[in-house]
């Protein structure tokens, strides 16, 4: 009876359906996507037609959020916003100092780009919490990737030069990614990756720190575990002072006692956010006091201050290394998307609200691209200072223009106060932002759910701790690149069986009690894709189930009616085409009819 109900003539709404199904129009073109693409980046969805004078002004807000939130901004607002901006800057002034130590560039550099880029993201973004500014990990790539081509010990000016034409390099990828709508490069990074990545960066990071740590003068321009460690013990051996470990450890084991402090207690979170501005402050006035720097501390002396200089003149577009500073600039512009996407999204989901990521690699893009014009090296968003912005109780962006104000104002005023500024006080700033990079219940997490995800995650960690930042990222994406290509090219095909009392089919592996139809034997293709690369894995492996090459099951003998499952099926291409076409005919050759089921 089953068999026959199969042999049914379809009603008339099945043949109507099929009609449209053979019949469907042909898809927009490429031109036709593209157009809509960049129409979609810049403008919000409107579904009646507009004005010219109305369309322009919705281009303008779709291009400047702040435009659009700007009408309803309130002074109770403006009050959060200018606590937490106030807040802000002071983790961002010591942090960002640090950061441009860690990128291998004079202190100022690290404020500049604490000042044109939140004010860029401030008119462009859409995010309210992210604070923009110069992180660790994107510091250490730079630097490491950099200072191969150019050595900033032998000719720090083409040095800097060469980092100002990557950040526009990185700028610019950032904004092509977002106006033809290609975030998903940024997925090639997959979580895991992105896990192991940070977590051997920030170890990286941790054992660069300890040439300031421990007042060294020479030190290796490696970034492996190997190599620096070698470079540690020579210097042991020789000069180095102790009194710079001292002071060190001293403010990072403050720094870290506030951080729980304010962890524990919510009302305290200004608590952790002042104490490396605090630490700065008195590690330089102990300096400056007790003249330490001429007992062996290491301090920064030059720091030039005033308004960010153009760099115009600095971008090299025609020397030999441009090609260098592109492929460093569309890594930097992955790592540093990624970051401030996932940083974003995760403070958004907090306050309940979409954060359009196409948009914001624009916004991210723009900045990057101006702070390369006005001596700024590439910037993103940073999680912890996105944290302390977040627990200040911003409302706004207004609280990145409020710190990059603050910033440009320490600019013009106070930088020779830090002309006795330890650098150990600046490693151990740098240290203490370390630990929310390592995410060991995360890893385990990954373990947890899919062990070959967790080997992507090694890999990267690995690579990064004992290759380089490039090694880490390409070990990262080869597995990855592998697992996608494998699960492509051999899918897997379930047999699927009916549950008892049910008229539910699952795998009958997975549910031992579900049962199959005497005489029909159901084929669920798992892969979203019929293509070349599967076409004859897949026809291969639905022949040996119905010929039973492979199984003793008597159910499946003498398969009369075969159904294909092809709901997970969303793409055919010709092989595929090619593929069922012979499977039909061998088949029916042999006395089997074929149904194919699509559910609509």
């Amino acid at each position: 009876m089953e068999l026959q109900q199969l042999d049914l003539d379809a009603s008339p709404g099945q043949t109507e359906r099929a009609k449209w199904l053979l019949s469907s129009p042909d898809p927009p073109s490429l031109w036709h996507e593209l157009r809509s693409s960049i129409r979609e980046t810049v403008l919000p969805q409107q579904r009646k037609k507009k004005s010219p004078t109305q369309g322009h002004v919705l281009f303008l807000q779709g291009l400047f959020p702040i435009l659009k939130w700007g009408r309803s901004y309130s002074a109770t607002k403006f009050k959060k916003d200018l606590m937490a901006g106030l807040t802000l800057a002071s983790l961002c002034i010591p942090q960002s100092i640090g950061y441009a130590n860690l990128a291998k560039l004079d202190p100022q550099y690290g404020l500049y780009t604490s000042v044109v880029p939140p004010l860029i993201y401030a008119l462009m973004g859409s995010s309210r919490e992210i604070a923009i500014g110069p992180v660790a990990v994107v510091s250490l790539l730079l630097s490491a990737m950099t200072q191969k081509v150019v050595d900033p010990s032998v000719d720090p000016v083409a040095y800097r030069s060469l980092v100002f034409t990557i950040t526009f390099f990185t700028g610019a990828f950032q904004a092509v990614f977002g106006i033809f709508r290609l975030g998903f490069l940024v997925d090639f990074l997959s979580h895991a990756a992105i896990v192991g990545f940070m977590g051997g960066a920030a170890i990286v990071i941790g054992l660069q720190q300890l040439k300031g740590l421990l007042g060294l003068s020479n030190f290796t321009t490696k970034t492996d575990v190997v190599s620096v460690m070698e470079a540690v013990v020579k210097a042991l051996h020789h000069s180095w002072y102790p009194l710079n470990f001292v002071l060190g450890c001293s403010f990072l084991i403050f720094i870290l006692i506030t951080r729980f402090v304010g962890t524990r207690n919510k009302k305290l979170f200004w608590l952790p956010a002042m104490a490396p501005l605090f630490s700065v402050i008195l590690s330089t006035l102990t300096v400056y006091l007790t003249k330490a720097d001429k007992h062996g501390i290491k301090i920064v002396k030059h720091f030039k201050g005033g308004l960010n200089p153009s760099s115009v003149h600095q971008l090299k577009f025609g020397g030999p290394h441009v090609g260098e500073a592109a492929k460093i600039g569309s890594i930097c512009a992955l790592i540093a998307l990624t970051e401030a996407i996932a940083v974003g999204r995760s403070f958004a989901s907090i306050k309940g609200y979409h954060l359009d990521g196409n948009k914001e690699m624009v916004a991210m893009g723009f900045m990057n691209i101006v702070g390369s014009l006005t001596s700024c090296y590439a910037a993103t968003g940073s999680f912890s200072r996105t944290a302390v912005n977040f627990s200040a109780g911003c409302e706004t962006v207004v609280s990145n223009i409020v710190m990059a104000i603050t910033v440009l104002v320490s600019l013009l005023l106070f930088t020779r106060l830090l002309y006795y500024t330890p650098f150990a006080i600046l490693a151990s700033i740098i240290l203490s932002a370390l630990p929310g990079l390592i995410d060991l219940n995360e890893a385990y997490n990954i373990w947890k759910v899919d062990k070959l995800d967790f080997i992507v995650c090694l890999g990267a960690f690995f690579g990064v701790l004992f290759g380089s930042v490039e090694i880490g990222l390409l070990i990262a994406v080869s597995i990855s690149f592998a697992k996608i290509i494998v699960d492509s090219i051999k899918p897997s095909t379930q047999v699927l069986g009916k549950l008892p009392g049910t008229d539910i089919f699952c795998d009958i592996l997975q549910f031992p009690a579900a049962t199959q139809i005497p005489g029909i034997l159901i084929v669920s293709i798992s892969s979203g894709t019929l293509c070349f690369a599967n076409a004859s894995f897949i026809r291969e492996r639905i022949l040996k189930r119905v010929f039973n090459e492979n199984e003793t099951n008597e159910i499946t003998k003498g398969v009369r009616v075969l159904i294909l499952d092809m709901s997970n099926v969303m793409n055919i291409d010709t092989s595929g085409i090619y593929s069922l076409q012979e499977l039909h005919k061998k088949l029916i050759s042999g006395g089997t009819k074929v149904r194919l089921l699509y559910l609509l």
